[in-house]
């Protein structure tokens, strides 16, 4: 996770959505994970997709153990954080850490094929999450069917499509002291909501425009986003995988959850899909 630091949308605890606004319960199906790599402990925002299964980013969790989840909207105000806390940071969370803590527990799988950002063509940011026990009473988001964003592709589509984005974090704004440059802050720490136009798609991902003065939408996503999905027609169509600068008020890179490659892969992990 630290080593996608410089494609600004790590699993790093910073920022998240920019622009956009509080989701409160609007989105109850997506969460907030929470996992330590090589001692550090990290968040994504991931969602359900079958009662025992969540949909993430391979870069969020390629290195996780025992993985913690909240679906809770508001997880704090101002610090601490109350997250759980690992007894031996190095080994990570134990199941019994988790679940005593009142989150649920899971263990992640990050597609085989992810590049870990080395190959455009060959992307594969997608990761499940499989959880110990089934969550109840959460509807589970529905996959899109295979090939559901084709019909985007063309930018006179695209470019007029606008994608519902939804993570955890604080949205990038200016600090109530000090200087004033707009930057991503640490708390509330929310679930938050945002609205992007399609910028360009491949074969893998599609770029959206998450500038908040960009008119057609309310902002885009950042740090601590990352896993998250974006929504288009009642389907989860991306996972959030990349961003371009430091202050998160331009492109987004998306992964595609609707390719060959990764639908294959989601059947195989037993993930149902649209």
């Amino acid at each position: 996770a630290a080593a996608a630091a410089t494609l600004a949308l790590t699993a790093a605890p910073s920022g998240a959505i920019t622009g956009g606004a509080p989701d409160g319960e609007g989105h109850p199906n997506v969460g907030m994970i929470v996992f330590y790599d090589d001692g550090g402990r990290y968040r994504c925002s991931a969602t359900l997709v079958d009662p025992d299964t969540l949909i993430t980013a391979a870069h969020c969790v390629a290195g996780a153990g025992y993985t913690a989840l909240t679906f809770d909207s508001v997880i704090a105000e101002q610090p601490p954080s109350g997250l759980p806390v690992a007894a031996d940071p190095a080994a990570g969370y134990t199941e019994d850490e988790i679940t005593s803590a009142g989150y649920y527990a899971g263990i992640a799988v990050a597609h085989p094929d992810y590049s870990d950002f080395t190959d455009l063509k060959n992307w594969y940011d997608v990761a499940v999450v499989h959880l110990t026990e089934p969550v109840a009473g959460i509807e589970p988001a529905t996959i899109a069917p295979e090939g559901f964003l084709e019909a985007y592709r063309p930018a006179k589509i695209l470019n007029k499509t606008i994608f519902e984005l939804v993570g955890y974090g604080t949205e990038v704004r200016k600090a109530d002291s000090g200087p004033q440059k707009p930057t991503p802050m640490s708390y509330p720490l929310i679930r938050r909501v945002a609205y992007s136009p399609g910028q360009k798609m491949t074969d893998q991902i599609v770029q959206m425009n998450g500038n908040i003065n960009d008119t057609r939408g309310t902002g885009g996503t950042c740090f601590g986003d990352s896993g998250g999905p974006s929504f288009l027609g009642g389907y989860l169509v991306t996972v959030t995988s990349y961003g371009y600068t430091e202050n998160c008020r331009y492109l987004g890179g998306y992964q595609r959850v609707d390719i060959p490659g990764v639908q294959s892969w989601l059947e195989s992990e037993g993930v149902t899909t649209g």
